[in-house]
């Protein structure tokens, strides 16, 4: 892919590129939805990704050409406003940042494609926009420090792309370990790295091409229901920012006073922070079956409670509770489709395919995808 790319950029802008560099998609083992809340979550970067080459180009605008897209586009530097349902918005938001927080970007050319699939839920939009973060940032040497381009990348999610984003993508995008997931906590970013070793067995994603966008309205209004359980707690209990300060107790005092689905959504979040707990005391114990047990539950929640799921995705993980060589599955991402993430044996895993496969086929009329990934470090150069 990086000579790829390299060779592209030279057809295109007709030079050598500064640097190449290499942003991360994520997996999350458990801690899904958590992240806006101020909660638990548990991600890791992995060795799929976006490749950005780049070099200055001594001009008032920036060229910015799409491998996946087969597109070149302009971006005056000057004037940077968000392009609805386009590649470069989420580029333009980063640029945006930097130039808030004071960095002189000047004119840059850019050629970026990458391995990951869109819409599967590995997070593809925070690669894009920590890839160029960091790319800019060293090709000017800003040498911006992680945490702010984490937060830059963030921002410019929430402003240019209209998703309500929580930390974790970008952050794991930046600070991803090789063979490690991180517990991270969304509060105060503090952080703690846990090497899971899956021993016999391997994580595998099953990709339901059931494509899906967090910049609808579903995404948003989860985020406005979880508000809304604060906002009614906080008329009880003192000290409450977010639902991370509330315990199931805490639920059962106001809910004569709130709507039940919206009650189900903070019972999960509540739920849901306290796997992540146990998912790392597990880790620590070597306990890879505990984990996947929390696993199921987790997608339980999401299906039942969060009201997250679809069909597609119910199905493929109820496909797996026969099988004795899977020992844990769940939705992973922001949900209405994407992949589920699967913990199975190695030596099943074309036995799993074939069975997976064939029953999506019957059921839905089109076949899934699968992903063999692991975990690698976070935004380099290469």
């Amino acid at each position: 892919m990086k000579t790829q790319i390299i060779e592209k950029f030279i057809e295109v802008f007709q030079q050598e590129p500064h640097s190449v560099y290499f942003s991360p998609g994520r997996i999350n083992l458990i801690g899904e939805h958590t992240d806006y809340n101020e909660g638990f979550v548990m991600p890791g970067a992995i060795n799929l990704g976006i490749y950005v080459a780049i070099a200055a180009n001594g001009l008032p605008f920036s060229r910015i050409y799409s491998i996946d897209f087969d597109e070149e586009f302009s971006i005056s530097l000057n004037s940077l406003a968000p392009k609805k349902g386009h590649w470069a918005t989420y580029i333009m938001g980063v640029v945006s940042q930097l130039q808030q927080a004071g960095y002189p970007v000047k004119g840059f050319d850019m050629v970026f494609g990458g391995d990951l699939p869109v819409g599967a839920g590995l997070s593809s939009s925070a690669a894009i926009e920590c890839a160029v973060g960091f790319s800019i940032s060293s090709l000017f040497g800003f040498n911006i420090p992680k945490h702010s381009l984490i937060h830059y990348a963030q921002k410019a999610e929430h402003l240019f792309a209209g998703v309500q984003c929580g930390i974790m993508d970008q952050f794991t995008s930046v600070m991803g370990k090789k063979d490690h997931v991180i517990k991270l906590d969304c509060r105060d970013l503090s952080f703690d790295y846990f090497p899971l070793d899956l021993g016999v067995f391997q994580l595998l994603l099953v990709d339901t091409q059931v494509q899906h966008s967090l910049a609808d309205s579903a995404y948003n209004r989860r985020r406005n229901e979880c508000a809304e359980v604060v906002l009614m707690a906080q008329q009880n209990q003192v000290g409450v920012t977010s639902l991370r300060d509330l315990k199931l107790k805490h639920l059962d005092e106001i809910k004569p006073f709130i709507d039940r689905a919206v009650l189900d959504r903070g019972t999960y979040v509540i739920e849901e922070n306290e796997r992540v707990i146990k998912a790392s005391e597990a880790l620590k114990e070597g306990e890879i079956f505990k984990v996947g047990e929390l696993m199921y539950a987790t997608h339980e929640g999401l299906s039942r409670k969060y009201d997250v799921s679809c069909q597609e995705l119910d199905f493929l993980v109820d496909q797996t509770k026969s099988l004795d060589y899977v020992i844990g599955s769940r939705m992973m991402g922001g949900g209405f489709g994407g992949c589920t993430i699967n913990i199975i044996q190695k030596e099943k895993a074309g036995h799993f395919k074939e069975i997976i496969a064939s029953a999506y086929l019957d059921k839905f009329g089109k076949s899934p995808k699968f992903y063999t990934i692991s975990l690698g470090d976070g935004t380099r150069e290469i």
